[in-house]
């Protein structure tokens, strides 16, 4: 008997344990500002931990594609996403967008150009040596960049000057390290405190460039499903938008 009453009141922390077990995400390296600061309101809320894996949309679908024990995936456009649930790796009814990425011209403050005067003509300055872009072979926001250097003509003008970032998280520190002068790079870095108070930029216009459409999806490899679309379901509602537009992201739902 006193055993079993020993054992008895374990029963529920037990279960507590079982519920609360820690799910993985691979996110787009663009959130590795604004999803924290989710994750922090999750957990507070609900005691679920959640481990966060940054990248480019790219990388992560490979590693996704050859076994990586992710339970939720956050991509910066929908075509990553996309791909793995015609190839069965993920739950196409819960894939949905999240937000919408801007893309900015960031320049330090130490670099003598008016970005916000001259926008993407800044680059012909010839105090701006390097110029910071994620790689666009596999980063939704290389690709982004790519586009709009090429929207306003002066892509081949400027291409010997151009540095690439494994991510766009990379290609923000190049520039706010001064490895590169000036970077095309996320709104979410630009509104980071790390930069927000060291440089100025200039926000590309949404027509120079494909709309960076983000898109999540619970991956159907994951052993925490219903945790999993719990966290979704979070980051869709009313605090995960907010914090999502703190940092520069707009919403599907909104005109351009």
């Amino acid at each position: 008997m006193l055993f079993l009453r020993t054992l008895l009141p374990a029963i529920p922390f037990l279960s507590l344990c079982v519920f609360a077990q820690e799910i993985t995400v691979a996110a787009a390296a663009d959130l590795s500002t604004a999803l924290p600061a989710i994750v922090a309101a999750y957990t507070k809320q609900t005691g679920q931990t959640v481990k966060l894996s940054f990248g480019s949309s790219g990388n992560l679908t490979n590693q996704i594609q050859n076994g990586a024990p992710f339970d939720v995936f956050f991509s910066a456009d929908e075509s990553y996403p996309t791909q793995l649930i015609e190839k069965g790796l993920a739950e196409k009814e819960t894939l949905y967008r999240y937000a919408v990425g801007r893309l900015v011209l960031w320049v330090p403050n130490g670099v003598p150009v008016d970005v916000e005067k001259l926008g993407v003509q800044a680059l012909r300055d010839p105090s701006v040596k390097k110029i910071s872009i994620a790689n666009p072979l596999h980063a939704p926001y290389g690709r982004a960049a790519e586009a709009g250097l090429k929207h306003f003509g002066i892509y081949d003008q400027i291409a010997g000057k151009l540095v690439l970032g494994e991510n766009v998280s990379q290609a923000a520190q190049f520039v706010q390290s001064g490895n590169a002068q000036a970077g095309l790079i996320a709104l979410s870095h630009a509104l980071a405190p790390a930069m927000k108070d060291k440089g100025h930029y200039w926000t590309v216009p949404f027509d120079a460039y494909p709309t960076l459409n983000q898109a999540a999806v619970v991956l159907s490899k994951s052993k925490q499903r219903d945790a999993a679309r719990k966290f979704l379901e979070f980051v869709r509602g009313p605090e995960g938008t907010s914090l999502l537009k703190t940092y520069g992201f707009s919403q599907p739902t909104e005109t351009h």
